[in-house]
């Protein structure tokens, strides 16, 4: 066990336990986007940062990432935590401005428009936080679609952009993208 503060209240956890855990488990709201309970954490999305002071020096880190340790103090609505999470929502918003989880998260953020401003080819409803890779590869165990490319070209597709042989249609991709971007046609 561990002891530390979170918001002001001095907690025990299990050593281990997320921040994000222990947050939710005390009722306290983080967005995320890329986090799920059944898989393994990623932390791509960056939108679950909270400000973690150790040893005097504070620093944001990933609530999905970072473990609860002796002594630390969380603090998950400080206003480097808010001006964080602000941006990365103006981010989503240049790549995905169409995508309805990520303008109801700006709404409560107070954005209406982003100062980002993306080429059209470079938009897309997909915010690679690769929840449907990994639910993929670790609910159907079928890897069939993967990330590919890096930097801006960096995109969610099946081996060679060919529908995949490992592919069963289960539609677990589907049912984790927060965007609802990956689409299932339905069987005639």
């Amino acid at each position: 066990m561990v002891t530390f503060t979170l918001n002001g209240t001095e907690l025990e956890v299990k050593e281990g336990t997320t921040l994000l855990e222990v947050a939710r488990d005390q009722g306290i709201e983080i967005p995320t986007l890329c986090y799920h309970e059944e898989m393994s954490t990623y932390g791509a999305c960056r939108l679950c940062l909270v400000e973690v002071v150790r040893r005097d020096w504070p620093s944001i880190q990933p609530a999905c990432l970072y473990p609860a340790r002796e002594g630390i103090e969380v603090n998950t609505d400080t206003e480097r935590v808010r001006k964080s999470r602000k941006i990365l929502l103006e981010l989503y918003l240049a790549r995905s401005p169409e995508s309805q989880v990520i303008i109801d998260l700006a709404k409560e953020y107070g954005i209406r428009d982003t100062r980002f401003k993306l080429k059209e080819s470079e938009r897309s409803e997909c915010i690679l936080c690769g929840l449907c890779v990994r639910a993929c590869a670790e609910i159907s165990k079928r890897h069939a679609i993967s990330f590919a490319h890096r930097g801006s070209k960096r995109m969610i597709q099946t081996p060679f952009e060919e529908l995949a042989d490992t592919c069963v249609g289960c539609q677990a991709c589907a049912f984790v993208c927060p965007t609802g971007v990956i689409k299932i046609d339905e069987a005639d």
